[in-house]
C-alpha cells in the first residue's frame, strides 16, 4: 500500500514546462499585506454578528485546505469581471469556478495534489484507491460532505442508466464500471475492475468532478430511488421526464444548467446567485460562506466578493469591453493572434497587462470527416483512407498559417507536440507538404475521376462530392476563417465544402445524433496525450468526431454505439494497458504501438500545430499567474487557483 499526499503518475508534461516552472512556481512573497478581516470577508463577518450565520470555526473542516498566495496575503473586496459568448458556455464558467475535485493539479501541470481528499492509498496494482475526505466541509448551504455524498455521486447518479447511457470513461475501465464503497463517514474506496494508474490524473480534470458535484441530501429528492413522486413533481415543472427534471436541478459536468439552479448546493468558491438561464445578459456568483479554503494566516477564501460573467454575444462585444478596462481577467475567446496587436496597443488604455498562454494541445485545427456517416455513400468516401490522404496533400497549409496564424505555427498532423518525449514524426508530419497534383491523382485513382461543369469530382454514384465541415464561429473564430482558406483549397482538386458556422448546443447535437458530415476542433493530446487521446483512437463519446459511435461501443464495453474496426480494438486494448501501470517506460511503449497505428490508419487530417495563447489580466488584480498551461485538462485558469485573486483598489 502507498500512501501519499500528493502523487503524479503520469508526468508526461515535464519536460515541455520546465521553462515555464520558474515563472508560475507559487510563492510568498516579503512584506505581505494583512487581509482585510481578521479571518473572513467583513460581510460573512456582519453575519455572524447579527447570528445569521455559524463562526468561522464552525464553517470550515478540521483541516482547511491552506492554499500559498501566489504574490501575498490578499484582501477582501471588490467584483471581478470576465466575459462568456451566448448561451452555451457554461465551460467558461467551470473554467475560473468549478475545478473542486478530489485532487486537483499543481501549476506546473505536472503533479496532482490533495484537494477535497486530503490524503489516499492505492494498492500495489492501482486498481483500489482510498480516499479520506476533510472531516468537517460544508456544501455551500452548510450542510455536511461526507463519503455518502461520494458514493451517491457515484453509484446513484454516475451509473443511473437513465441518466447516463454509457458510464464516463473516467469512472471505468474495461468497459466496467468502478465500484464505490462508504468506509466510514470521511473515508471512501473506488474498486476498479482493472489497474487504471491514471485514474488520479483524470480526477484532477474536468471530467473527473463527479464525486464531488452531487450533495445527497439535495440531488437525492430528484431520483426515484429515493422520491417515488418524481415523475408527478417534473410533470407539474413542465419537464419532460425525472431525467430532465433531475438535469434542470442538478446539473452535470458540461451543461449550462449546472449554473442555473441558485438552490444547487457546491463545493465551488463562488455559488450562483443570478443564473445561467435563458435571456440572461449576466451570470452572477457570490462568495460560498462555507468554502473549506483559507490562506497561509488561515483567512477564509475566496478574497473576491463577486464574479460577475458578463455576456457578450461577439468577440467584437467582447475586445470592447476589455480595451475599455470593463474585463479584470480574459483570455477565453480573445486569445487568437489576430488579437493580439489590438490587446498590446491598448494595455495602457484598458489598464492591464497580458498573460501568456503555453499550449497543451497538438492540433490547431483537426478536420473530422465522419467514417460512420449514416448515409452509405458519405460513409464510403470517408472511409477510404486514400481519399482522406488526398485532402491533406490539398492543404495549402504554409497559406493558412500564414494568414490566420501570421505564420507563427508549422504544418503538423496530430499527436504529442515535438517537445514531447513521446513525439512520434510519422503521425505527425505525414502529408503535409502541399502537392495538388498527387492529390488529383490519387482521386483519380479512387474512382473519383469524373467532374461535373463547375469542376467539382462525382462520386460513383454521380452525385457532386459535397460535405459540411461543422464548426463553432463563437468559440473559435480562427477555424472559421481556416475553413474558409481549405474550402477555396480543396477546390481546386474538385472537392466542394460548405463551412457550417453552428452554435455550440447544436454541435454536441449533431454529434450526439451521429448526424455530422464533417467537423473540426483544436486537436488535444500535445502535452497530455494519454488524458485526452480522442484523436489517437475513438476515446470520447463527443470528441472523437470521425467516429462517435465506435467510442460509444468502446466507452459501453459493446452495449452501445458501432462495433469498431480491429485496428482501434487493438489500440483500445493497448490504452487499456497503458493507463494500467504507473510505469512511464512501459506507458510509453504502448502508446508508441497506438500512434503507430493511428498513423497508419490517418482518421483525421490537420492543418497546423497549435499556437500559444494569451489574455489579458488588469493591473490592479493580483496573485494571478502571467504564465499558464493552455488546456482543457488543466482547466485555465481554474488550477492557478482564482479563489485567491484580489484587488489592490
Amino acid at each position: 500500500m502507498r500512501e501519499k499526499q500528493g502523487l503524479s503518475l503520469g508526468v508526461t508534461r515535464r519536460t515541455f514546462l520546465a521553462g515555464v516552472g520558474g515563472a508560475v512556481a507559487l510563492s510568498v512573497a516579503g512584506g505581505v499585506a494583512k487581509a482585510a478581516s481578521s479571518g473572513e470577508a467583513p460581510q460573512l463577518a456582519a453575519l455572524v454578528k447579527d447570528g445569521k450565520l455559524p463562526a468561522l470555526k464552525d464553517r470550515l473542516p478540521e483541516n482547511p485546505l491552506v492554499v500559498t498566495p501566489h504574490e501575498k496575503i490578499g484582501t477582501y473586496g471588490g467584483t471581478l469581471r470576465r466575459g462568456i459568448r451566448g448561451s452555451s458556455d457554461h465551460n467558461g464558467i467551470l473554467r475560473m469556478v468549478g475545478n473542486q475535485g478530489l485532487v486537483r493539479w499543481n501549476l506546473e501541470f505536472t503533479e496532482v495534489l490533495p484537494n477535497l481528499a486530503e490524503k489516499w492509498e492505492i494498492n500495489a496494482d492501482a486498481s483500489e484507491f482510498t480516499f479520506y475526505l476533510r472531516k468537517g466541509t460544508k456544501w455551500s448551504d452548510g450542510y455536511p460532505v461526507t463519503a455518502d455524498d461520494v458514493v451517491f455521486a457515484i453509484e446513484d447518479v454516475v451509473k443511473n442508466k437513465e441518466l447516463y447511457g454509457s458510464t464516463p470513461a473516467q469512472v471505468s475501465i474495461g468497459g466496467k464500471a468502478v465500484d464505490v464503497a462508504k468506509v466510514d463517514d470521511y473515508t471512501v474506496k473506488f474498486k476498479f475492475a482493472a489497474p487504471n494508474a491514471l485514474y488520479l490524473e483524470n480526477l484532477a480534470t474536468p471530467l473527473g468532478q463527479h464525486p464531488t458535484l452531487f450533495a445527497k441530501h439535495y440531488c437525492s429528492k430528484f431520483l426515484p430511488k429515493y422520491n417515488t413522486s418524481i415523475e408527478a413533481e417534473a410533470k407539474a415543472a413542465g419537464a419532460a421526464s425525472w431525467t430532465e427534471f433531475f438535469r434542470s436541478k442538478c446539473g452535470d459536468i458540461e451543461i449550462p444548467s449546472r449554473w442555473s439552479n441558485v438552490d444547487k448546493p457546491t463545493l465551488d468558491p463562488w455559488v450562483v446567485k443570478e443564473p445561467y438561464s435563458g435571456g440572461a445578459t449576466r451570470v452572477v456568483m457570490t462568495r460560498n460562506p462555507y468554502f473549506w479554503q483559507v490562506d497561509t494566516e488561515g483567512n477564509q477564501l475566496p478574497y473576491v466578493d463577486e464574479i460577475n460573467f458578463g455576456i457578450s454575444q461577439d468577440v467584437e462585444s467582447l475586445m470592447l469591453n476589455v480595451i475599455s478596462g470593463k474585463i479584470d481577467i480574459q483570455e477565453r475567446h480573445i486569445s487568437t493572434l489576430a488579437n493580439k496587436p489590438t490587446l498590446s496597443e491598448n494595455a495602457k488604455k484598458g489598464d492591464y497587462r497580458l498573460m501568456t498562454l503555453v499550449p497543451s494541445a497538438a492540433q490547431q485545427c483537426q478536420i473530422y470527416l465522419n467514417i460512420t456517416h449514416k448515409d452509405p455513400a458519405m460513409r464510403t468516401m470517408f472511409a477510404d483512407k486514400s481519399f482522406r490522404q488526398a485532402l491533406s496533400l490539398g492543404l495549402n497549409r504554409q497559406e493558412i498559417i500564414d494568414i490566420v496564424y501570421f505564420g507563427q505555427s508549422e504544418g503538423y498532423q496530430t499527436g504529442p507536440r515535438p517537445t514531447h518525449p513521446w513525439y512520434h514524426e510519422k503521425l505527425a508530419r505525414q502529408l503535409t507538404e502541399y502537392d495538388q497534383d498527387k492529390a488529383n491523382a490519387m482521386l483519380d485513382k479512387a474512382g473519383y475521376d469524373k467532374k461535373n461543369d463547375n469542376g467539382i469530382r462525382l462520386r460513383p454514384d454521380g452525385q457532386p462530392i459535397f460535405f459540411a465541415i461543422d464548426v463553432i464561429p463563437t468559440l473559435y473564430p480562427d477555424l472559421v476563417d481556416t475553413l474558409e482558406l481549405v474550402k477555396a483549397q480543396w477546390a481546386q482538386i474538385g472537392v466542394d465544402i460548405k463551412v457550417n458556422t453552428i452554435e455550440r448546443a447544436l454541435y454536441y447535437t449533431r454529434g450526439d445524433d451521429n448526424a455530422h458530415d464533417a467537423a473540426v476542433w483544436p486537436g488535444p493530446g500535445g502535452l497530455d496525450p494519454m488524458l485526452d487521446p480522442r484523436d489517437f483512437f475513438a476515446f470520447h463519446p463527443q470528441g472523437s468526431r470521425y467516429a462517435i459511435p465506435w467510442a460509444q461501443w468502446y466507452t459501453s464495453n459493446g452495449q452501445k454505439g458501432q462495433e469498431p474496426p480491429e485496428s482501434q480494438k487493438k489500440r483500445f486494448k493497448l490504452f487499456d494497458e497503458a493507463r494500467s501501470t504507473a510505469d512511464l517506460q512501459k506507458r510509453g511503449e504502448k502508446m508508441k504501438e497506438i500512434f503507430d497505428i493511428a498513423a497508419d490508419e490517418f482518421e483525421t487530417i490537420g492543418v497546423c500545430l497549435a499556437v500559444g495563447g494569451f489574455g489579458i489580466i488588469r493591473n490592479n488584480l493580483r496573485n494571478v499567474p502571467e504564465t499558464e498551461p493552455d488546456s482543457w485538462t488543466w482547466p485555465n485558469p481554474g488550477p492557478a487557483l482564482p479563489q485567491q485573486f484580489f484587488f489592490t483598489s
